[in-house]
Order: structure tokens, then sequence, then C-alpha cells
């Protein structure tokens, strides 16, 4: 007989399964818990956070807050208060709706929920310990609710051994935290982190709201979007051209309140901008989109950050056309309204004057072949007294073209000459397509990455200058850089390694810096791009615990500073970069193991000819 394999899972088994789609890393349990308050209707939400979430994450409201049922049912698999029968889903305008957030974060966690509705005398409390009640009792406590969640997938071993380093953890929370603050800016958010507050965001409205996020220094980028439809309203931000960086930074969508992920969509604002940016350039912007729940789907994805829309092309379009209006309205695309020179006025015709046709005089006369030069004729309000002779300047001699042979003999030979001059003389590297350069080697030839060949040179410099004391290029006037509070935070936690690369840096102010001195060779105009750049490639490079932290920036910082591909190099640049890679210990590859150089042999290069 043939034996049966197919099996129930116990509840505790399924519930971490259901655990793994929901609950990937802390910042999912943290939206989870951010959109559960606001479907509450809280006004102020406080999220506290330890260990980048692993040790504590804990999310307190001011909300309706949960009867002592409802808090015993919530902590169910799919029970939900959002939904009662299939139509409603297409019909949703809460956060969340599928009843198995907590459920999932309770199967990975010690998880505490304490929660109150104004009706009732006494709070609720709930203790669980991986999808086991431990305890349900009451207590004094205010209207809203309370949920810890404790030591994050502490029996699931393996998940926590995946997450990445504590700074990238913290940032996937804080990402989370600005899209939730950003598309509700009517309530109230603080962040505290390991005890300190990071941010501490009032009710505003939605411009006030990304200022507060992202700093003061987006109040003049900022240009407002609005545009009423059927189909869709959009209403918004986006940032002015100039203002445009080499990274994607803060680019936000919303629709009905959500943060969404949309490639298509941001190819929309992209076209609008069309022509008005660099090449690989990126604006910033914070769009809302509302439409009617029934003509988008957020079922598709665990986390909803993607929807299926019906009038999916009518959107783009809209869009697109909506941010090009309002780039041409606030005159930052080119419009055809240019203040007109007066001084041309002159040359527009009469209507009611015949035009007539120009009288050309020719010098039948003119001879250009003639031995004897001729000399343009003096202007006739010429002053003479002035002392000052024209024909000096206008004296044009015609070079006799015709040569006698033997004149043409001697020139040809100087010419062989000169060539063969030439070709003894060339130089043995050159540059390909302004990307590579190309020498030659005894038995084949060489060619090397230039912006792969000058990052090498550059990290190296930055690793020696670690072991040794490495002096740094003061600034005549220091550079203010303005930065939000993540990045500000971030360059307090690198700032030993930045002053070991040779940064100096001090504080000013609030959530800015002053740099006084640079790693020499840093272009200085360059400075502040190349700085936040560092910076965000840093946060989204997915550090692991077991990475040196200056190896990490150094390596970065040396992307950054180095010559790019496409860049025009004269010789004795290429034999410098030459002379300095080869100088390295590992002049073949970079830190990541990417090739600088590549070597073809004569032998090689023969096969292809096929000899």
């Amino acid at each position: 007989m043939s034996q049966n394999i197919i099996k129930v899972l116990p509840e505790s088994v399924a519930n971490q399964i259901a655990a793994g789609e929901v609950v990937q890393r802390p910042s999912s349990a943290v939206k989870e818990l951010l959109e559960n308050a606001i479907d509450a209707s809280a006004e102020t939400i406080i999220l506290n956070i330890q260990d980048a979430g692993k040790a504590l994450i804990q999310v307190k409201d001011d909300g309706l807050g949960m009867s002592e049922i409802d808090a015993r049912l919530c902590i169910e698999r799919h029970a939900t208060s959002k939904i009662s029968n299939v139509d409603d889903i297409f019909h949703i305008l809460t956060m969340g709706f599928r009843g198995e957030a907590l459920a999932s974060i309770a199967a990975v966690s010690q998880f505490e929920l304490k929660t109150k509705t104004a009706e009732s005398e006494l709070a609720c409390v709930i203790k669980m310990e991986g999808s086991t009640l431990e305890s349900q009792s009451l207590e004094a406590g205010k209207t809203g609710t309370t949920i810890s969640v404790k030591n994050l997938f502490y029996n699931v071993p393996a998940r926590r051994n995946f997450l990445k380093s504590t700074s990238v953890e913290n940032r996937h929370i804080v990402d989370v935290f600005q899209q939730v603050a950003l598309g509700n800016p009517e309530v109230s958010f603080t962040l505290v982190n390991n005890g300190e507050d990071v941010y501490k965001l009032d009710k505003s409205n939605f411009k006030q709201r990304i200022i507060q996020l992202f700093g003061k220094r987006y109040n003049e980028r900022l240009v407002p979007i609005k545009e009423e439809t059927d189909i869709v309203t959009v209403s918004g931000f986006i940032t002015k051209p100039e203002y445009a960086t080499s990274k994607k930074g803060e680019q936000f969508f919303f629709v009905n309140k959500r943060f969404i992920k949309s490639p298509y969509l941001h190819h929309s604002v992209m076209i609008a901008y069309q022509d008005l940016l660099g090449k690989e350039m990126h604006p910033a912007y914070f769009i809302h989109l509302e439409i009617d729940p029934a003509q988008i789907d957020i079922n598709i994805h665990p986390t909803k950050t993607e929807i299926k829309f019906l009038e999916e092309r009518s959107i783009y379009a809209i869009l697109r056309t909506c941010v090009r209006q309002s780039l041409g309205k606030f005159n930052i695309s080119p419009s055809l309204d240019f203040e007109r020179e007066t001084a041309f006025d002159s040359l527009i015709p009469d209507r009611n004057k015949a035009i007539s046709m120009p009288q050309i005089k020719v010098d039948k006369q003119y001879d250009p072949f003639k031995s004897s030069s001729r000399l343009i004729q003096t202007p006739q309000n010429f002053n003479s007294k002035s002392g000052f002779d024209p024909l000096n300047l206008y004296d044009v001699k015609i070079p006799e073209i015709i040569k006698r042979d033997d004149e043409k003999s001697t020139i040809e030979t100087k010419l062989s000459d000169l060539e063969s001059e030439t070709e003894n003389n060339k130089s043995a590297i050159i540059q390909l397509h302004n990307k590579f350069i190309l020498t030659h080697l005894k038995n084949g030839f060489m060619i090397i990455d230039q912006h792969r060949a000058h990052q090498r040179i550059l990290y190296d410099t930055f690793i020696l200058s670690s072991k040794k004391s490495f002096s740094s290029q003061k600034l005549l006037f220091p550079v203010l850089i303005e930065l939000d509070k993540t990045d500000f935070s971030l360059v307090k936690e690198l700032l030993g390694n930045l002053e070991k690369m040779g940064f100096s840096i001090e504080e000013f102010g609030k959530e800015s810096i002053s740099v006084n001195g640079i790693p020499p060779g840093m272009d200085e105009k360059k400075l502040k791009n190349i700085f936040t750049v560092t910076l965000e490639d840093y946060k989204m490079s997915g550090i692991k615990k077991s990475d040196n932290t200056f190896d990490k920036i150094s390596a970065i910082l040396a992307s950054n500073m180095a010559i790019k591909s496409g860049q025009k190099l004269h010789e004795k640049e290429m034999e410098s970069i030459i002379d300095q890679l080869f100088a390295s210990e590992m002049p073949y590859s970079l830190p990541n193991g990417k090739p600088i150089v590549i070597t073809i042999s004569l032998e090689e290069l023969a096969k292809k000819f096929q000899y």
C-alpha cells in the first residue's frame, strides 16, 4: 500500500512560514505596526527601537484602542476588522486588511500588546512568546495601543543570522518611518533610536512634512504639482532640475496615502524632465495619487508596495503632463516667452512695402590668382586724423599655389621625412573610446579600465593613510553641507574614518557640517556631490557585520572620486595612471574582485585571424 505523505502543518509552524512572507526583517514589523496605528485613527505615534529593532520594536499610539475580545482576536491569523467579504477587498482604503501581521510578528518574537478603548476602565494586556499565549490581564492605562516586539527572530536563529549590520537595518527602519510619515502629515510622529530622538514631527501639511524629514534646504527646491481628473487626482511636489543628483535620492509615490514603488510611473516623471537633466541625473519627487479603490489592485504583493492600475496608460499620461506643466508654469522648463531684443526690430519688413531684390555688385576684373596682392578698400567714414591705418590690418596677400616641379619634389620629400619621423616617435600608449588605456607588451598588449585603475590608486592611498599620518588639503573657505537627520547621524558615526582619509569636518548647527579639509586630489568644486553620493552609496551598500567600515567607505569614496569612463586623458595622464597602478600590490583587480587589467597575447590575436 502507498503511504500517505501529506500532512497538515501545526499552527506554530504555519505561523512561522507566514511570518517569513510578512516579516522579512525588523523594518517589515515596523511597517505593519505603524500602519495599524494609522488605521486606528491615531493622532500621535511614537516608534521606539533598540539594536536596529532586533532587541525591541515598540509602537505607541493614541488611537481608538481595542476591547478585550478584539485584543485576543487580533493575534489570530486572518482576523481583521477591515473586510467582511470578497467585495470589500476591492474597496480598501485602510493600510492593512489581511489579518496576518500581528499573528506573524508574534510567531517570531516575544510579543506584548497593551490596549484600551475610551469606554473601557482598564487596559487589556496580552503577552505571547512564539505564538504561545503566556498571559492575559487587565491593568491601568491610557486610551490607545502599545505593542512591544522583543528579541525578534529569537526562535528562528537562521533568519536572525541573515540580518545585515545594525546601520543597514536602521536605515531600512528609517526608510519605512519616512514613508509612513510622508503619507500621513496630519499625524504626529516620533522616532526614538536607542534612547535618542531621531525625528520629532509635529502635525503639518505635506510640504512642511517634507522639510521636517529632509531639511530646510528643500524649501527652495520644491515645485508644487496639482491636477484633478475623473481618473486620478495628482498632487504633491517635484524638485527643480538644478537640484537633481546622480543618485535616486528621495523619490516617493503614494496611492491613497499608501507608499508604493512603480518603475512605470517613475518613467513618466523622468520623461517629463526630458532635456532638463544631465545624463544619469535624477530629481526628487513626492507625489500623491488619489484614485477610486475599485480601479486598483493592492493585493498582489505581501508588503503591499506594488499596485496594479486599471487605467495604467491614462495615469501615466496624466502624471507626465502634470509634471511638465508645473515645470513650465514656474519658468523651469524652456518656453517661447523670452525677452525679445529690440535691436532686431529694424530687420522686420513692413507688410505694406514691396520687397525689392537686393543689388549685388560683382568686380569682374578680380583675379585671386594674380601674384600681386589686393587690398581691402578703406571705409569711407575712416578718420585719417586718428592715426589709425586699417590697411595694415586688412592687407591680405594671396599665396602662390602653382609650384615648379623641383619645388614640388622638395615638398614631397620633406613630407615623407616628417611622416617617417612621426611614425618613429609615436607613443605606445593610446586611449580607446575615452574609456580604456591600451599599451604594448613584449608578447601582446594590455587594456586598462581607466576608472577602475584610478579607483584602485585612490583606495590604496586611503588604506595607507590609515596606517600613517595623512595630510589633509586645507580649504581656503570652508564648505557648508546641509544634511537630513539620518545622514547627519551617519557622518557622526563615520567621523573617525573620514578624518583618517583626509577630511576635516566640524558640526555646524543642528543638521549641517562644515568641511574645512579634504583628501589630497579631490576636486573642491565636486565636494558636495561626491560627499553626499558617498553617504548614499554607503547606506545602500548592504554592509555585513564582518565588513571593515574604513575599507568599505574607502572603496566607495575612491569610486566616486576616480576619473570616469568617457573622460579624455592626455598621454602624460595615462602614463601617470599606469605608473601608479603598477606600484600597487594588487594592480589587477579592485577590492571587490572586479578586473582592472586585461592582457591579450599575440597568439590569442593570431587565433582570431585564424592564422
